[in-house]
């Protein structure tokens, strides 16, 4: 589970009532028609409720805020490059997935690294009472409600009207196996997060805070709807480049549907050949938006803080508001400010969020290991010569920590029903074990898996191509054996350059001669040490994976990253 469970103070209802009426009005918002101006958090215009003022910003001393925040605000660059000339504001971004970064605040190890906060929601923060007490201040700045584009060509199919569809009939679809979709692991990413909220409330019929009653309610039909979820990822912008990339004619899943923000779909659209382009649904029985609230840090100091209110007064400023619409796509919070071109005014109600921390994380819990298709999972582990010592140790600890051998929880340990195999390589493959881990007392399962961990040894050469032939190899075995249907995946640790056994363009060949249930799975590597970088980004791309530096930073968190992709 992630961090402590509890419910927020009187305060915190009050921001969440405020929030909604924010979104009720932005939902309605349209090009004509000027309504009242909400303030930073919803409330009224000049001061509202967190004391920022939306006077015209004056410029004041250089100053730049250290901000932690969703990857997606890289489209923001020309916004906030306009900011830093009109206000004296700077700002350097970190980039991180909304619920890692909840757990950063949470653990208090955002206190003096960062001045400010910009994820797409604080809710799932605000459920924890540690966390939301070290927020000061929140600006809303824009929406995107998360919905569903489906590829158009495949809409007609379907008999729908994209303004009438409910969730009900989306899940009919994927039941009927006619609808398959990719949504981003609900775990790291506020769009998986938000969509997994708004089906479970939309199934069980919640009218208020989500409740366990709710979940458990929900749960056979929520089965069944990720029985069509064919493409997971840490983040909603890796969801949409996987998507563009099989929609190219490149390597990955192809899938009918993608669950993502409005703005990344309609964004996404602008690159799409006419064939692959996605028609967006809001279902009309609701949706869970994100909101943007740009909010400071109670650990700010003095400067930061003035930054801070420079850039919020700025950024709702409705010019600023309006070429925000038209440069993301997102919708403006500003009522009256023009919608940007192919947003839609129709309005759409909010679906419940849970009401507790214990809800959300016993949602996601069950996501992981009962709602979700399971997973197959091959770790190809370079043990050659060079990775003696401390970067065998380092390998060791981070794919013990995946056993749940710490506080991790079930968020990034091997999941209940999971197939993990473990391929340790040098100029050959040395030894290879798979471990089924069962949906009941999984301990045993756990405990084999770091036994075997804890044998690896280093010595020999760099078979890189070769052992990756292996391990699809083995991958086709288990799939013909089980006849099953699961997220499979291969992640590739490697401290060299492979300098033994097949060469690159041999195992080119090899992919390409695979069947389509073979070129499905995608390979992640992970760079570390003195590894091979251009070797390993090919064989990234000719996959359709991504790959990961584990040489600059924690190889833990590399390797927990890499659980959203699995």
């Amino acid at each position: 589970m992630r961090g402590a469970a509890g419910h927020g103070g009187p305060w915190r209802r009050g921001l969440i009532g405020a929030l909604a009426v924010l979104l009720a009005a932005v939902a309605g918002c349209s090009s004509t028609g000027p309504k009242p101006s909400p303030g930073p958090s919803g409330g009224a215009s000049n001061g509202g409720s967190n004391g920022v003022s939306t006077a015209p910003p004056a410029s004041g001393a250089p100053v730049t805020l250290r901000v932690l925040a969703g990857s997606e605000l890289q489209d923001m660059a020309p916004i906030l490059d306009d900011a830093r000339k009109a206000t004296g504001v700077s700002v350097q971004f970190t980039y991180t997935g909304t619920l890692d970064g909840a757990d950063t605040v949470t653990s208090g190890k955002a206190d003096g690294a960062y001045d400010a906060l910009w994820f797409p929601s604080n809710r799932y923060l605000r459920l924890d009472p540690a966390g939301a007490g070290k927020l000061l201040s929140e600006t809303p700045v824009m929406v995107s409600p998360v919905a569903i584009g489906v590829r158009s060509s495949q809409l007609a199919a379907l008999g729908w009207d994209p303004a009438k569809v409910t969730w009900s009939q989306i899940g009919q679809a994927v039941a009927a196996q006619k609808l398959t979709f990719g949504m981003s692991d609900p775990s790291r990413s506020n769009s998986g997060l938000s969509a997994l909220v708004g089906v479970a409330s939309a199934f069980s019929g919640a009218q208020s805070a989500l409740t366990q009653d709710d979940v458990a309610k929900a749960s056979p039909a929520l089965r069944q709807f990720f029985t069509g979820q064919k493409l997971t990822s840490s983040s909603s912008g890796f969801l949409a480049q996987a998507y563009q990339r099989s929609a190219q004619g490149g390597s990955g899943v192809q899938v009918g549907a993608l669950v993502n923000y409005e703005s990344v779909l309609l964004s996404l659209n602008r690159t799409l050949p006419a064939a692959a382009q996605l028609t967006v649904i809001r279902p009309l029985d609701g949706v869970v938006s994100a909101d943007y609230p740009l909010t400071l840090l109670s650990s700010a100091k003095g400067p930061a803080q003035d930054g801070f209110q420079r850039l919020a007064a700025y950024l709702l400023r409705p010019e600023v508001q309006r070429k925000i619409s038209d440069v993301t796509a997102r919708r403006p919070v500003v009522a009256g400010v023009p919608l940007g071109a192919g947003l839609p005014s129709d309005v759409r109600p909010e679906l419940p969020f849970p009401g507790s921390r214990v809800v959300a994380d016993a949602l996601l819990s069950a996501y992981q290991n009962q709602l979700r298709r399971p997973s197959r999972t091959v770790y190809v582990l370079d043990t050659s010569g060079s990775m003696a010592g401390q970067r065998l140790s380092s390998l060791q600890a981070a794919l013990i920590r995946l056993t749940g051998s710490d506080d991790s929880g079930s968020v990034v340990r091997f999941r209940d029903r999971e197939e993990v195999t473990l391929i340790s390589f040098a100029d050959s493959v040395k030894w290879e074990h798979t471990h089924a881990v069962p949906d009941q007392a999984p301990d045993a399962a756990l405990a084999a898996i770091r036994s075997d961990v804890q044998s690896l040894s280093a010595g020999g050469g760099t078979a890189i191509y070769s052992t990756l032939e292996e391990a699809y190899k083995v991958v086709a075995q288990q799939q013909a054996a089980a006849q099953d249907d699961r997220f499979t995946s291969i992640v590739l640790m490697t401290d060299g350059e492979s300098n033994e056994g097949a060469s690159a363009a041999d195992f080119a060949a090899f992919y390409k001669a695979l069947p389509a249930s073979g070129q499905a799975v995608p390979v992640f590597p992970i760079l570390f040490g003195e590894g091979a970088k251009q070797q390993l980004q090919g064989i990234a791309d000719t996959t359709g994976g991504q790959l990961f530096d584990g040489a600059t930073g924690d190889l833990s968190s590399v390797f927990e990253e890499i659980r959203g992709y699995q």
